[in-house]
């Protein structure tokens, strides 16, 4: 016999407890709506959650954090902690390290290091191209930040809260036209050096999963305006990633929201054409009064819908989004015994230009956080972060048994390529190593729940748009990687906290901007 339902209540229901659907959710909260969280995990934070192993705490996703350690911010990220009266300790720093093909240096965010690097790979011409970039891009970056993504909302009345903002985005008009284009536009109109065009390419990936012919050109107006300014610092959580991703669960929890852990959400529950609520694994209902907010990706947000709640052109659409490929990681706890005291908090490698920016194992990003905050790791030792950024096709691993010799030895192959770049800053890497995990796409696929372990949506600049927080089907709301403004924390915190103001009532949307500074 079946077990039988048990059902509550509650007004809106989130699935899914990634940065997206926490910042959703902790505002919901704090507008007053009595508001619930399923997560199919353990661990709340989705991609960007941390974990503890043997004494060492890892970052499982994103390592490199900036605009958050002041206020107000652009960040969006941040205007949704200082929304919900919540941060974290935050340490800065301004150097990190590359392995280029072209040599090994440290770069320095701000104004005017980049230059000192150029002049010495490249001359005097690379130098001048540079500075006419940032010329050209401070127009941009200031109209990307002319309003808060906070102000928006996917209804009409966001011609109320985006109101006190039109006179600057008038002025701006010309420019924001530009930055929904690709950044390639702009890169081709000022820039001939290929060092300067392999390195901006390596930015929009890192930021995208796209190169600059794919990434739109807002986000790398924001990034301009962030690493590229006098003074700029980029930030490191105290305690890592999930340090973050506590903070906002203490905001929804202050404010009255609900966080349910191991709640696997099987279907959303559809009554005459509405979303009202999800059924969890065990047999277990939530009705939601006003709406079910989805924050998995678009490919998993679908198989949550039963067929006939939405049409099959939209199903068809959606499920045909191109998607990112995948990740390998490398987390390791290490001996730090005699390591020079220099080591930076970052490295990105590069292999070989020619080969394009998001070609297979091409990329590799190092994070050795614990140079910055040493209580990630015991007395002595050091945790690391190696990881492909979304460039681990899916396919290689599609069908295989995780607990197969074949995977197995898949794994060990796969993974050298990130020992290899990570000998390049630590010679003597392997045998200093005290734990050591391995991580695939169908890592990712099986722990975040995520459709072929991907990085999200490869939608490009220029052909199409990501889609917004409402859906054809009423009552359902989408936030996270696969709406817009897309990939990235401070982008899927923007997609949040849009889906939570398109339901709060405009007077309480204005209160929140005014609390925040805007």
């Amino acid at each position: 016999m079946a077990a039988s339902l048990s059902q509550e209540e509650t007004e809106i229901v989130v699935i899914g407890s990634g940065i997206g659907g926490l910042s959703c959710a902790s505002l919901l909260a704090r507008y007053g709506f009595k508001v619930v969280v399923c997560e199919s995990h353990s661990i709340p934070g989705g991609a960007a959650h941390g974990f503890e192993y043997q004494g060492f705490k890892f970052d499982s996703g994103p390592s490199l954090y900036s605009g958050l350690s002041y206020s107000p911010s652009p960040n969006p990220l941040k205007q949704v902690l200082d929304a919900i009266g919540e941060d974290v300790t935050w340490l800065t720093y301004d150097t990190w390290g590359c392995r280029l093909p072209e040599g090994d240096f440290n770069t320095v965010v701000g104004k005017d290091q980049f230059c000192e690097v150029l002049q010495k790979l490249r001359g005097n011409q690379a130098v001048a191209e540079w500075r006419k970039l940032q010329q050209v891009m401070q127009p941009l970056a200031e109209a990307v930040n002319a309003f808060p993504p906070t102000a928006l909302r996917s209804d009409l009345g966001a011609a109320i809260t985006t109101m006190k903002f039109l006179p600057s985005l008038a002025w701006h008009t010309p420019n924001i036209l530009k930055l929904l284009n690709p950044f390639s536009e702009i890169m081709n109109g000022v820039v001939e050096d290929d060092f300067i065009r392999n390195w901006l390419d390596l930015l929009c990936f890192l930021l995208s999963g796209l190169p600059a012919n794919g990434t739109i050109a807002a986000e790398m107006a924001f990034m301009f305006a962030e690493w590229y300014k006098p003074g700029v610092v980029l930030d490191y959580p105290v305690g890592g990633s999930s340090a973050l991703v506590e903070a906002l669960v203490r905001g929804l929890r202050k404010h009255g929201g609900e966080l349910k852990l191991k709640a696997h959400v099987e279907q959303v529950i559809v009554e005459n054409n509405r979303a009202v609520g999800v059924l969890l694994r065990g047999n277990k209902i939530i009705k939601a009064s006003k709406a079910v907010i989805s924050n998995a990706s678009v490919w998993d947000t679908l198989k949550l819908l039963p067929t006939e709640a939405v049409s099959t052109s939209f199903r068809k659409q959606r499920q045909n989004t191109p998607e990112c490929d995948s990740f390998m990681h490398l987390h390791l706890g290490i001996d730090a015994s005699n390591l020079p005291s220099d080591l930076a908090c970052h490295y990105i490698v590069v292999n070989d230009w020619d080969k394009g920016i998001n070609a297979p194992q091409n990329v590799i990003v190092m994070s050795i956080p614990s140079v910055l905050d040493p209580n990630l790791a015991p007395p002595g030792k050091h945790v690391i972060h190696v990881y492909t950024p979304g460039n681990e096709p899916y396919s290689l691993w599609q069908g295989m048994d995780r607990k197969s010799k074949e995977y197995e030895q898949q794994k060990a192959a796969r993974a050298e390529v990130m020992w290899q770049a990570l000998e390049r800053v630590i010679p003597d890497i392997r045998s200093r190593c005290e734990v050591t995990l391995v991580g695939t796409p169908l890592t990712h696929q099986h722990f975040l729940r995520r459709h072929h372990g991907s990085y999200g949506p490869a939608i490009k600049a220029g052909v199409d748009l990501f889609p917004g927080a409402t859906t054809p089907l009423p009552g359902l709301l989408c936030c996270g990687d696969s709406t817009f403004p897309g990939i990235g924390l401070p982008a899927v915190a923007a997609s949040g906290a849009i889906a939570a103001n398109t339901l709060a009532p405009i007077d309480k949307h204005l209160a929140m901007l005014k609390d925040i500074g805007f």
